[in-house]
């Protein structure tokens, strides 16, 4: 698990070592995005992040788990189909957080309270349904079924834009 912390450990080092390199000015560039997103971020560190707020968040224990799908309906939550998940602490009633992306464009967020920090989702026996809160992109309708891929679709046109998911519990 790459905890928040030291992925901007990571960038700063990164910086560091440029500063070594190649001079002040082009080091303190490299290491702009990760300062301005600031030390709650996730994911690789990028020039793009979207600001997650996630509510409804029923307790501190554990971890929130962001998980990032491209725009492919064929790998929407499907095993290995995810680009990345990034992981920060639970905070109750809400959880905020900011997710790097490669580039701006559309992408899918689905969220998870892992509240025993297990890294997996606590699934149900037969039917196989969530047993720790759950959310998506655009909060669409999810009863008894997951939402259709289009519903959860976010256009992230740009750095530092924000949305909130809220989290259901089964």
């Amino acid at each position: 698990m790459t905890q928040p912390r030291r992925l901007y450990a990571t960038a700063l080092a990164i910086a560091a070592a440029v500063i070594a390199v190649t001079g002040a000015s082009t080091a303190s560039a490299a290491a702009a995005p990760a300062r301005a997103a600031g030390p709650n971020c996730a994911g690789p560190v990028s020039d793009t992040w979207v600001n997650v707020t996630i509510d409804r968040v029923r307790n501190g224990n554990g971890l929130m788990a962001v998980t990032l799908y491209a725009d492919e309906p064929r790998k929407f939550l499907v095993k290995k189909g995810s680009m990345y998940v990034g992981r920060v602490p639970a905070t109750a009633p809400e959880t905020r957080m900011c997710l790097f992306v490669p580039k701006p464009g559309v992408y899918v967020l689905a969220v998870y309270h892992d509240e025993d920090s297990s890294t997996t989702i606590k699934r149900s026996g037969v039917l196989g349904l969530p047993e720790e809160g759950f959310g998506f992109s655009n909060n669409p309708a999810t009863i008894a079924s997951i939402p259709s891929f289009r519903s959860v679709r976010l256009n992230i046109a740009k750095t530092g834009l924000s949305t909130r998911i809220h989290l259901k519990y089964p």
